[in-house]
């Protein structure tokens, strides 16, 4: 059995059970290996768009979801904080399925008393909020991109060489898109502002960062799709960003931490 890492907070998103890209064994792996008394899924876990496309349920998402379920039996709190892609459950606040609190944002007090607020961000974006037909299309787009995402990461992997993501390399190379980014950061972070928090947590963008925005500590879970990544809380309430790449873990960093590599998509 591999150590596990005790933690006093996790966030995680954007994971997509049902879609093919799903990395839901490295989701596994990585709930092995880390134990903490708060799980806080900040929505996109179950991606209710490609299951009403078509049916894809592989045993794995079984086992990702009999994961979390088994850990709140133990005693883990788990908040599940719906995305768009999994909008159904936010008819469902404040109830439980199985020791899963249903909540559509919630306010977390890190150990260090500071403030976040935690939603999934679909909100601000204003493609999904306006015109759902063009954020369909843009699913179908991304659908493409990481299709051909698996195809490079099976050839690279027979070559030895390590993962790389050619959707998320793909998306920044698009103007638009980095303008979006920086746009949506903004907004969530002012959003914390108007809630008087320190800080914000939060998904959708399958961009994975840690940073300060004018006096806002900013932090995205990332994805795992692309980058396979989430955030700790430490038991003295500093934040980690842990991508599960690497092949073994390395030592703790005040931004980003790997641990071991995922296994090939």
């Amino acid at each position: 059995m591999p150590d596990v890492r005790h933690v006093r907070t996790l966030f995680l998103s954007d994971v997509h059970l049902g879609s093919k890209a799903a990395k839901a064994d490295f989701l596994l792996d990585f709930l092995r290996c880390h134990e903490a008394e708060t799980i806080v899924l900040v929505g996109d876990i179950v991606d209710g768009w490609r299951l009403k496309r078509s049916w894809y349920w592989p045993q794995n998402c079984n086992d990702v979801v009999q994961k979390l379920l088994r850990k709140a039996r133990k005693g883990t709190r788990i908040v599940y904080i719906p995305g768009n892609h999994d909008e159904f459950l936010r008819d469902f606040p404040g109830v439980h399925f199985g020791g899963i609190e249903v909540a559509n944002q919630i306010m977390h007090v890190a150990a260090d008393g500071k403030r976040y607020l935690v939603l999934h961000g679909d909100e601000f974006d204003v493609v999904v909020r306006n015109a759902r037909l063009l954020a369909y299309l843009g699913d179908w787009a991304y659908d493409a991109a990481i299709a051909i995402n698996m195809v490079l990461a099976g050839v690279r992997r027979r070559l030895g060489m390590p993962y790389w993501s050619f959707s998320a390399w793909a998306k920044l190379q698009v103007k638009h898109a980095v303008n979006f980014i920086g746009a949506f950061q903004d907004v969530v972070a002012e959003e914390a502002r108007r809630h008087d928090a320190d800080g914000v947590i939060c998904g959708h963008i399958h961009h994975a960062v840690i940073q300060d925005i004018d006096g806002i500590r900013y932090i995205n879970t990332g994805d795992w799709v692309e980058s396979c990544t989430a955030v700790a809380e430490h038991f003295d309430g500093s934040m980690e960003l842990i991508a599960w790449r690497a092949p073994i873990p390395i030592a703790r960093g005040d931004r980003i931490a790997s641990a071991r590599a995922p296994e090939a998509a």
